[in-house]
């Protein structure tokens, strides 16, 4: 595997518990090798009331079975 998309694939056909290993192993590669979190992500009132109504009514759909 010479390439990032090489990488993908194969993590893709990974079981569940291999993923989280092969995150865990990335994890601390990037720990000790000093890079940094990104910044948190700020959400504006509204958009976060926007995902809020969205959801709600994704349920209301789910349950109506559609």
């Amino acid at each position: 595997m010479s390439t990032l998309a090489d990488i993908e694939r194969a993590a893709e056909a990974l079981p569940p518990e291999d993923k989280q290993e092969l995150m865990l192993f990335l994890a601390a590669r990037l720990r000790t090798e000093g890079a940094r979190l990104p910044e948190p992500r700020r959400f504006s009132r509204e958009e976060i009331e926007s995902w809020i109504t969205e959801d709600e009514t994704d349920l209301v759909r789910f349950r109506q079975g559609a």
